[in-house]
Parts: structure tokens; C-alpha cells; sequence
């Protein structure tokens, strides 16, 4: 590979042919000022804010997106380079609703932080305000247009990373917007809720819908007995919201926090992970044994499921119909817990605490209500609890730890790994594996559906038969992964898709993050707890044991199917 030397104010940096100069000054912790650049996604080099002067050239170049030359000297702090980015804030800022204070990045916002950066200290231009209606169409995503600055993120993100383009520019010039198809709501168009669009959004133009209110209502309600679950990939990010490192496990500070907060009982999903993977597995056994309907799909991504169900809908027969850990834990703290409990269902509030903004939007489909009462009543994503649990005046970080109630707070290192990519696949090979086979496995840890490739591939062997199984994150590789299954290039037994990249950990209700490898951090974080789980198999869970033995009845039985399993249908895009 050719390399170029060039210098970049007054260091000298050798890199690769055909880095860009941007690359090249993070190479030496030259800072450059950035806006529509994201490092996951593809460069437009739009919003100019990372102009810089090239010694030779007339007008100043987009570092982000200009390649490096021999022998060239840039400087990225000169007056012209300075004037320029202070220029093109201010027009920015001169378009944007003055309304810091209220706002729900404020704090967390790339136009806050680049002023601060540029020592913006007013506005010398009167912009025109946009004053256009706030869709909140959608149980998941809010999108004001008023606050959007046209860096393109969102838009680049939905159409490469997710395959679904519900989002698009229209217009020219100074014209242009971001909207949706035929500027209807995200609900009717193609969106599946999955909140990527939030995690790269430098502004507040997309958001969660809020139920934190909701939830505090319920809390303040001495009538409502509320319930709290918490997923896995929570216990792995929100410590980022306190200021803890990537990475670090705060499982038993957030029991804390929840306690705190008001909750009358506070369980884990992961002992809901553990009873989706007894379900499934016993799943994918029936169908391997009847070779019926293979591959099996999972079904616990709802962003993936409401993509398959507006995209590949003649691939809905290969879906599992079990419900989600989510939402198996709803049925079950308005049926099971309310009977142990002897607590009418009609008072539980059941919350669910979710790294997944599709989560939202899952938990309030028509037919999640087997029990005869909505599953889960109010989601809310990891920065929602953040938020509370700052309005509360918790001091988080430095919180004791305490666990879960049992018998639903009691879960494997198997149901832990469900929030990363992959995970569900290692937990349902631990099952299947030892029912199969009818003895233990000599080591659980499956390093073959490891990793962060989009779309991996691997030989088990169970029982004498190779098993062939797929697993992909983001949904533009799920859908290079179903489109080689359509053309008959590649076959499977078992295939786990996550909707969103990286899994769980990387969900569009997680702590926002511009590092790519912020997800790595948080996926190391679960694997240490599965590590120091006493019990790392679903099945050998006691207390699911007990409640099939005492509720359940079978896996995959009559009262089984009738709670924890469902059925999804084919939807139109728009």
C-alpha cells in the first residue's frame, strides 16, 4: 500500500493513500470540528464545519471528505479556517429553535458543544424558524424537523446501516428537509422503530418517545402495584449516563436505583431470556425433527420482526412465534406473579427498562395481551431511567448494590448474553445441545457465533448432525443474508437476526455514543457476567424449573403457546 507523507499544522503524519485529512489529524490528536461526519457511516461532506486551508488551494476543503496528497501542508486553525466554521455555525444556529433549556440533548448536543469548540459568543444573522408539525405518530420515535440541521446522518443511516429508508431529503437549496415517504408519519411509512436514526442524530430532531411520565404516575398511584424488568444490555451502558467507563457493570446499582425510584418489585429480563430460549429450542427441535419451516428465525429483535413483516414477509412462516423476553415477562408478571403474589392483575403496572426503542412499539401491538391484560404497560429505554433517576437526585455512581425479587430476578449467564449479537444463539446451543446430545457439554462457550461481523456463519454438529447456522446484526445485513437464502445460495437450520448492530448493546435507546468501539465494551462487560454466572444454562434455571413444573406445564404445551407465544402478519410500507 502506497503511504504519503504530509504535514498538518507543522507535524508531520505518513498514513495510507487515499485517507482523508480528517483520518490523518485524529492519527496525530489534531482535533477537527465535525458535524455530518460520523465514523460508522458513509462521508457527504455537507455541512462544511470541518473546513481546512491547503496550502496551494484557493478555497478551503472538507477535511472529512478530501483525500491526503504528498508533500501537502494543511493547517486546520488559521483565520480563514476559523472565520469559516464560525460562519456556517451561525447560520445553523440562526435556523434552530432557541430552546436549550427544555430541550432533551441539552447537555448531550453537537451544536451546544461546537459553539462552546468555536467560541460562538452571539449570531450576527436573523434565520427564518421553521415552524412545521412534530410527528409523533410513532410509539417509538419522536422526529421534529424544526430542530434538524441537515447533516444527513439519520438519512444515511436508515438507508445503508438499516435498509429501510424511511427517511429521505427533499427539496434543494435552502428548501431542503428531511421527511418521511409522501410526508406522512414514521408510522406510515416503512419505519420498524428501531431508534438508529436517534443514536447518530447530533441534535434533538429525533427522539424516544417519552413515558416517563407515565411511569411516574403509575409510581405515585397508591392503587397500582408497579413492576420493573430490566434487559440485559442496561446493566452494561447506563453507568456511561454517570459518568462510569464504557463498560462497566452496574446490575446491582440499578436494582438500587429502581428501588429508590419506587418500584414495588424489581425483576430481570434475563429470567424471561432464559424461558425464550427453553421455548425456542424446543422450537427449533420440533421443526429439525420435522424438517417443517427451516430455517428458524428468532423473533426476540421487534425491529427485525417489523422488518421481515414489511419486507420479507414470505420469510414470516420462518420466524419463531415466541414472544420476546419482554414480553413473556409481561404475560407472566400479570398471570403467574399476580397469582403467587395474590395481587389482582388490574392494579400491576408492569415497566419494562429496554436498550431498544422498538421495544416501545412492540409492547403496544394488538396482540400482546394474552393474559387479558396488556403484557407491558410502559417502556421506557435506558436513558429514560437515566433521566429519573437524575430528577430523583440519586447519586447513581455511588449507590450500594443489591439484587433482583425472586423467583423473576433469578436468571443464567445464558440469558445475559442475549444483549449482544450472537448471544442468543451461544444460549439456545447450550440447550439444544445437551437435550440433543442428552449430555453436558465439555465447554459452553460457542466462539464460532462470536464477534461483530455483520453476517456470520458456522458448522454445530448436535447429535451427530451438522447444524448450519447464521447470525447477522443490522438489518442491511439481514437482508444480504435473506436475499442469499431467496436465491438459493445459502442454506440453514437456525439463524439469529438482530435488528440493530451490535445487538442490544448497540440499541437506539442506549447511552448516545459517536465511538464506534463503545459497543465492544459493553459486549465484553456481558460476557464477564455470563463467566461469573453459577448457572450459565437456560434450562437448569430453578426457577424456571419450578414455574414450568408449578404453571407452565410443558415446554411448548397448550398453556405454554396460549401466554408465550404469538403470531405476526404481513404489513405494507407505507
Amino acid at each position: 500500500m502506497e503511504r504519503i507523507k504530509l504535514t498538518i499544522d507543522n507535524k508531520p503524519v505518513e498514513v495510507e493513500a487515499g485517507t482523508t485529512i480528517l483520518e490523518a489529524a485524529q492519527k496525530i490528536g489534531v482535533h477537527i470540528p465535525t458535524l455530518c461526519y460520523h465514523p460508522e457511516l458513509r462521508l457527504e461532506g455537507a455541512c462544511r464545519i470541518c473546513v481546512v486551508e491547503v496550502e496551494g488551494l484557493r478555497n478551503l476543503v472538507a477535511s472529512c471528505v478530501y483525500p491526503v496528497a504528498d508533500n501537502m501542508v494543511v493547517k486546520t486553525n488559521s483565520e480563514s479556517v476559523r472565520r469559516a466554521r464560525k460562519t456556517v455555525l451561525e447560520l445553523l444556529i440562526a435556523n434552530h429553535p432557541m430552546d436549550c433549556l427544555v430541550c432533551s440533548r441539552h447537555g448531550e448536543c453537537e451544536l451546544q458543544d461546537l459553539s462552546r469548540q468555536l467560541g460562538i459568543r452571539q449570531v450576527r444573522f436573523t434565520g427564518g424558524k421553521r415552524d412545521m408539525a412534530v410527528d409523533e405518530s410513532s410509539h417509538s420515535i419522536v422526529r421534529d424537523p424544526n430542530k434538524c440541521v441537515l447533516c444527513g446522518r439519520c438519512v444515511r443511516v436508515c438507508a445503508e446501516t438499516q435498509a429501510v429508508s424511511a427517511i429521505g431529503v427533499a427539496n434543494r437549496g435552502s428548501s431542503s428537509i428531511v421527511t418521511t415517504p409522501f410526508n406522512k408519519g414514521l408510522a406510515d411509512g416503512p419505519c420498524v422503530g428501531c431508534g438508529q436514526c436517534i443514536n447518530v442524530c447530533p441534535v434533538a430532531a429525533l427522539r424516544e418517545k417519552d413515558d416517563t411520565e407515565r411511569v411516574w404516575g403509575a409510581l405515585h398511584d397508591p392503587q397500582a402495584h408497579v413492576v420493573v424488568q430490566v434487559a440485559p444490555a442496561v446493566r452494561a451502558a447506563l453507568g456511561e449516563e454517570f459518568g462510569m467507563r464504557p463498560g462497566s457493570l452496574v446490575t446491582g446499582k440499578t436494582v438500587t436505583a429502581l428501588r429508590q425510584l419506587g418500584f414495588d418489585q424489581i425483576f430481570d429480563t434475563q429470567f424471561a431470556a432464559d424461558l425464550t430460549i427453553i421455548e425456542e429450542g424446543h422450537e427449533f427441535i420440533h421443526r429439525l425433527k420435522n424438517n417443517v419451516n427451516l430455517p428458524l428465525i428468532t423473533s426476540c429483535s421487534p425491529g427485525w420482526v417489523g422488518y421481515c413483516e414489511r419486507f420479507y414477509p414470505e420469510m414470516l412462516p420462518h420466524v419463531s412465534t415466541c414472544k420476546s423476553p419482554q414480553q413473556m415477562f409481561g404475560v407472566l408478571a400479570k398471570t403467574y406473579y399476580a397469582e403467587r403474589a395474590n395481587i389482582n392483575p388490574a392494579n400491576i403496572f408492569s415497566v419494562s427498562v429496554m436498550p431498544c426503542t422498538a421495544k416501545k412499539s412492540e409492547a403496544a401491538r394488538e396482540e400482546m395481551q394474552s393474559s387479558g391484560y396488556r403484557d407491558v404497560d410502559a417502556v421506557i429505554t435506558t436513558r429514560e431511567l437515566a433521566s429519573m433517576i437524575r430528577e430523583a437526585g440519586i447519586d447513581f455512581a455511588n449507590l450500594p448494590d443489591s439484587e433482583f425479587e425472586l423467583p423473576m430476578g433469578m436468571s443464567t449467564g445464558a440469558g445475559t448474553i442475549f444483549g449482544v449479537t450472537g448471544g442468543v444463539m451461544e444460549a439456545a446451543l447450550r440447550t439444544v445441545a445437551e437435550i440433543l446430545d442428552g449430555e453436558e457439554l465439555p465447554s459452553l462457550e460457542f466462539q464460532q457465533v462470536r464477534g461483530f461481523a455483520g453476517v456470520r456463519e458456522a458448522t454445530i454438529r448436535i447429535a451427530g448432525q451438522p447444524v448450519r447456522i447464521a447470525i447477522a446484526n443490522g438489518l442491511a445485513h439481514a437482508k444480504r443474508l435473506l436475499d442469499s437464502i431467496k436465491a438459493g445460495e445459502a442454506e440453514y437450520h437456525f439463524i439469529e437476526i438482530m435488528g440493530c448492530p451490535g445487538g442490544c448493546i448497540g440499541g437506539g435507546g442506549q447511552p448516545l455514543s459517536t465511538d464506534p468501539e463503545i459497543r465492544m465494551h459493553r459486549a465484553a462487560a456481558l460476557y464477564r457476567q455470563d463467566m461469573l454466572k453459577k448457572v450459565r444454562k437456560s434450562h437448569e434455571n430453578p426457577a424456571v424449573k419450578e414455574l414450568y413444573r408449578s404453571f407452565l406445564g410443558e415446554p411448548n404445551g397448550e398453556k405454554a403457546h396460549q401466554l408465550l407465544h404469538t403470531h405476526y402478519q404481513a404489513r405494507s410500507r407505507y
